[in-house]
């Protein structure tokens, strides 16, 4: 699969999750959280990966196109990692919110909206550029290689970290071991208390 199939199909994702967040009712909080913790999660993963990986291989080919459009690409490049940057900042927020918290399902709507349209401008501006400027080898390579960082990307968002090589390869595979530890103690205190409950 190529990078850019490999990043729509994260899209298509997580825009399920939006719509099973939509769906829900105000007296759905534990429902709502389980999904906001899944929207985090795969976020968290997909913003690594573009920034770990395909953000930087766009750039740089975008800036020895030296055209008007390969200077364009590299703009929509940085505005992408602004875009990223606020959506961690909520995300981060989002996940020390209690879905109690009146601002909650506003903060939830404000994420969707703004990822809703990050994606709309990666599928119709970014993703066709980017398929001219790196051409088909390199985004199958890409892809092969992003769908490999997935299992070893950070799962939790971290928006103080840089998110530009070298900084983020630094800084992404450190948060990575602790967020991966973090979720193996959440999820034997879950079973845990789902054991309790039973007994």
């Amino acid at each position: 699969m190529d990078a850019i199939a490999l990043l729509t199909r994260d899209h298509q994702e997580v825009d399920r999750l939006f719509k099973q967040f939509e769906k829900l009712t105000d007296r759905a909080q534990k429902s709502k959280q389980k999904i906001v913790m899944k929207i985090i999660r795969e976020l968290a993963i997909h913003a690594a990966i573009e920034e770990m990986l395909f953000y930087p291989a766009v750039r740089t080919a975008a800036l020895k196109a030296t055209t008007r459009a390969g200077q364009k690409a590299a703009d929509d490049i940085l505005e992408a990692l602004e875009e990223h940057h606020i959506v961690k900042w909520t995300l981060a927020e989002l996940e020390k919110m209690a879905p109690e918290d009146e601002r909650y399902d506003a903060k939830v709507t404000v994420l969707i909206e703004s990822v809703r349209h990050h994606v709309e401008e990666e599928q119709e501006e970014l993703f066709p550029k980017s398929r001219k400027l790196l051409g088909k080898e390199l985004l199958e390579e890409l892809g092969t290689r992003m769908e490999k960082a997935k299992k070893i990307a950070p799962t939790r968002p971290h928006p103080r970290a840089p998110d530009s090589p070298p900084g983020n390869l630094v800084a992404g595979t450190m948060a990575a071991v602790m967020d991966r530890g973090k979720d193996m103690v959440r999820s034997a205190a879950q079973k845990m208390m789902r054991s309790r409950a039973d007994a």
